[in-house]
């Protein structure tokens, strides 16, 4: 199975069901355990025999787990299982699971004999599976903590406990979740371990179909993001082409004292290869900007709002002037890019927002999660407990393709296309970042990029290079949005180059 689909759990669950009606009662259960005992031997040091604990749940998840057990006390390591079920509730495959662990070499303790030692080479993490509603507590949620307290490696079986695999969130209000070095994930990869809390607890995913026939696969409900779902876009240039080939873009923003914003979009479009960027400010016009003197600066209300793509809201504030600069792009007929401060001005008038829902042109939308949660008169908790949900709402809603920003951007289509964007890093948690955003999806559409490939590449390009410059030691702590320019641009022409 294509590992780039996601499944949410309810199409898991069925896929299960049909694999089980053909197969064997427990094949699916060794064939999980077998794959978490073979990743486990990787994560293990080759030499000398190791101390593995299992941590063992009272589902299906918790065989796993019991299966692996059996099958690394085999191969001769030192296992130690702590089973927080009641085994005779397990599950009947899991409980066969559990008798072959019993007749091996492996032992079970108790917590506070786990709790006792306080070094371990390798945990398993089987305490919970997909189907957890309800937060951890007690013995559970003491048994996490001292998991995530621990140096050693830990390996998550399917998803890790606590966390929500169709939404990425920490089940609960108060709940915790197993944070995993690597994620065994079966039969398909879920959102939740790509969005919200997912890529903190997951670790690195690695998706294991169980040999499930291709026939039972179905439509995903998501997928996650990479350059073939946009590369066709992206084109090289031909040497017969001119400023005017590449588009105008109008950055509209910069109110008193936030006239950085709108440069650092401005710069971001030219950067991203727009022919020209003017640079409109809703405060005191600069003359010119001396570290970038091809843009065009002006008072926001002469721009020219007919042509090109309009990018609303870096530091546009939401005063009068704000919310008449918004009105006349609403009644243009061009490409409109809305963000921050254009969001919240969106989010205050009803009317403008059904004028945006009935717009012909392309619109664009970059709320993050507090923006976005005004637009649907919700909290920013309710917006990050269901990310998906809520960027296809919006996007249906406005009638306007959507990248709610945040861990593992959601890019969601009114047709209820939904993408999870897969790069990206902590290093982009710093002032300007979603104005360079902004600007970068301006630069595509004024290029000719069709919206949904604009919305894909936009972010995929924004996190990339904040991910090859973290890895060249620029950050995350102190990367600057103003860094970010080049690093899109070289990913960019290489993108361009290679199509």
């Amino acid at each position: 199975m294509n590992s780039d689909l996601l499944y949410s759990v309810a199409q898991v669950r069925a896929i299960e069901q049909d694999a089980l009606s053909l197969l064997p009662a427990g094949t699916l259960m060794q064939r999980a355990g077998r794959a978490v005992a073979d990743a486990a031997l990787l994560m293990l040091p080759a030499t000398d025999k190791q101390s593995v604990l299992v941590a063992a749940g009272p589902g299906n998840n918790g065989g796993d787990a019991l299966e692996a057990a059996a099958l690394l006390a085999q191969a001769g390591h030192h296992v130690a299982v702590v089973l927080l079920a009641d085994p005779q509730a397990l599950p009947s495959d899991a409980q066969a699971s559990l008798a072959r662990a019993r007749a091996s070499t492996a032992q079970f303790i108790d917590l506070q004999t786990a709790f006792s030692k306080p070094r371990w080479s390798l945990v398993l993490d089987g305490l919970f599976g997909i189907g957890l509603t309800r937060p951890l507590q007690g013995p559970y949620q003491q048994l996490v903590a001292f998991i995530n307290a621990l140096s050693c490696p830990v390996l998550a079986i399917d998803i890790p406990s606590g966390l929500d695999a169709d939404s990425g969130a920490i089940v609960g209000p108060d709940g915790v979740a197993v944070i995993a070095s690597k994620t065994l994930t079966f039969i398909a990869n879920k959102p939740g371990l790509h969005t919200a809390h997912g890529r903190d607890c997951a670790g690195v995913v690695e998706v294991n179909d169980l040999q499930i026939d291709a026939h039972l696969v179905i439509k995903p409900c998501a997928e996650l993001n990479r350059c073939p779902l946009f590369a066709a876009a992206a084109r090289p240039r031909t040497h017969a082409s001119h400023k005017g080939s590449y588009g105008d873009v109008a950055i509209v923003g910069g109110a008193e004292g936030m006239a950085g914003a709108v440069i650092l979009s401005a710069r971001m479009a030219a950067y991203a290869g727009a022919g020209r960027v003017f640079a409109g400010f809703v405060g005191p016009a600069l003359a010119y900007d001396s570290l970038q003197p091809e843009l065009m600066c002006r008072p926001a209300a002469a721009l020219d709002m007919s042509r090109g793509v309009l990018v609303l809201g870096p530091g546009m504030g939401t005063s009068r002037v704000a919310h008449d600069l918004l009105s006349k792009a609403l009644g243009s007929l061009q490409p409109l890019v809305l963000d921050a401060d254009a969001l919240n001005l969106l989010a205050a008038e009803p009317s403008s927002q059904a004028r945006l829902a009935a717009r012909r042109a392309p619109v664009l939308l970059t709320p993050h999660p507090l923006e976005a949660a005004r637009l649907l008169a919700c909290s920013a908790e309710a917006i990050q407990a269901d990310r998906l949900h809520a960027a296809a709402t919006l996007a249906k809603k406005l009638q306007a393709v959507v990248i709610l920003k945040g861990s593992g951007s959601v890019i969601a289509h009114p047709d209820s296309r939904l993408v999870i964007n897969s790069t990206g890093n902590p290093a982009l948690a710093t002032a300007g970042s979603g104005d360079v955003l902004a600007g970068l999806c301006g630069a595509l559409l004024a290029q000719h990029w069709p919206l949904w490939e604009a919305a894909l590449a936009a972010p995929y390009l924004h996190g990339a290079a904040a991910d090859e410059l973290v890895a060249q030691g620029t950050g995350p702590a102190g990367l600057t949005a103003s860094e970010l320019l080049p690093a899109i641009r070289t990913g960019l022409n290489r993108l361009s180059l290679a199509s």
